[in-house]
């Protein structure tokens, strides 16, 4: 059965539905989405490093975790399911702030166009990696990250490198 994720407008008011990859075909069409983002308490973020196996921006380091929520699935829940998921443990997640960006994947052609929830948390473990969601993971100074998004742009996905700044700012 096809995963069905939630269209919104601008306002991130529901307007539909549709199934996930065809909601990154074609420029895309806006729809919810969330990105994780966790530090640990000497302050290093965690990473992850895309599966091969994705369908867009495969092998590409990014955030602790992204997804979207599925229909009538609550924003809250959603995030608690994709960290455990994707990374294999939960922690308490806090909603820093949202906003609406579109990317596309210049080697599958396929685009994002989300409305993006931002959260923040807090783990000093380290995780148990699902390996058809990540392919590895690290703990990493914002310094040393910010140097090699400089260095390396296309090493990171669009929605990291969009966020990364205003989710510093918000600690």
């Amino acid at each position: 059965m096809p995963e069905m994720i939630i269209l919104v407008d601008e306002k991130d008011r529901e307007i539909g539905e549709i199934e996930k990859i065809e909601a990154h075909k074609n420029g895309g069409k806006l729809h919810r989405a969330f990105s994780i983002f966790i530090f640990n308490s000497s302050n290093e973020i965690m990473l992850q490093r895309r599966a091969l196996t994705k369908h867009h921006w495969a092998g590409v380091w990014s955030n602790t975790c992204c997804s979207h929520p599925l229909i009538k699935e609550k924003l809250e829940n959603a995030v608690h399911r994709r960290l455990k998921k994707e990374m294999g443990f939960d922690c308490i997640l806090k909603e820093a702030f949202s906003l609406v960006y579109k990317a596309t994947d210049k080697e599958t052609d396929l685009t994002e166009w989300e409305y993006d929830h931002f959260f923040i948390g807090v783990f000093d473990g380290a995780p148990k990696l699902n390996p058809k969601e990540v392919k590895e993971w690290k703990w990493i100074k914002i310094n040393e990250l910010k140097d090699d998004l400089k260095k390396n742009p296309k090493k990171y996905t669009p929605w990291f490198k969009i966020g990364l700044n205003k989710v510093v700012e918000n600690l």
